[in-house]
């Protein structure tokens, strides 16, 4: 009878090497095989022990390397084979991260999983661009979407009504759409909204204007996924500045 190995789901962080969890470095270097998206600290896996393999099955805009079901395939082959698998993805696993998919297969074949909560971009980058998603006087919650689809309109009346900061992950491509639907829904042209690029990263970018402008300063910016856009109050460039008392 065959020994079997385990998964640990890792969710790496937003992008900086160092902002991976202690648990996630860990358990990276005790790997026998890691199998690894494109987004996240992959610069850590130029530091990998020579005999760990690494499998890169990183998803592109337009370029899948392998489907969702070959990548479960790989980790249910590998740990029945015995081996330490680690999953290494962007950000945390099981936001928009399609984590639960690969822990159910992995459960329907009996391996064991271990589940390394990541830092997610939904909350980093708009905090490594200075950006609070919540903030008193400004917005008392937050709600992540995602942008591959049209947003609902129950999200959209959240930031109409001024007290949600609304955060969109993987928005770039359907950026225009989503302007329409947000206005359409009475969002006011002048919201406030930011993208931060590649956050945590040397060369992260931070691009601040309102909601009417946002796609043509988009373009004129050129921005490119990964990318986060935050919408509502906090996304001010003067939401964090000293408020000047006036003399009466």
């Amino acid at each position: 009878m065959s020994t079997r190995g385990r998964v640990v789901l890792v969710g790496g962080g937003p992008g900086a090497a160092d902002l991976i969890t202690m648990r996630g470095f860990r358990a990276l270097m005790s790997a026998d095989v890691v199998i690894t998206d494109r987004l996240g600290p992959t610069t850590l896996l130029d530091d990998l022990p020579p005999e760990i393999e690494v499998i890169d099955v990183g998803k592109r805009p337009d370029a899948h390397t392998a489907t969702q079901e070959e990548i479960n395939a790989l980790l249910i082959d590998h740990a029945t084979r015995g081996r330490r698998v680690v999953r290494l993805k962007g950000g945390d696993g099981f936001l928009f991260g399609r984590g639960g998919e690969e822990v159910a297969a992995c459960h329907e074949h009996g391996i064991p999983v271990e589940v390394v909560p990541g830092v997610s971009s939904a909350l980093a980058a708009p905090a490594a661009g200075g950006i609070p998603v919540t903030h008193r006087g400004l917005a008392d919650g937050a709600l992540v979407v995602h942008g591959h689809r049209p947003i609902a309109p129950k999200a959209w009346g959240l930031l109409a009504d001024g007290t949600t900061t609304l955060v969109l992950l993987m928005a770039i491509g359907n950026l225009q759409g989503h302007v329409a639907d947000a206005l359409a829904a009475g969002v006011d042209p002048q919201c406030p909204a930011a993208i931060i690029e590649r956050a945590s990263m040397p060369d992260e970018r931070v691009t601040r204007t309102c909601l009417w402008t946002l796609v043509l300063t988009a373009a004129t910016a050129e921005v490119r996924a990964p990318a986060v856009v935050v919408l509502g109050g906090v996304a001010h460039a003067a939401a964090l500045e000293p408020k000047v008392a006036h003399a009466s």
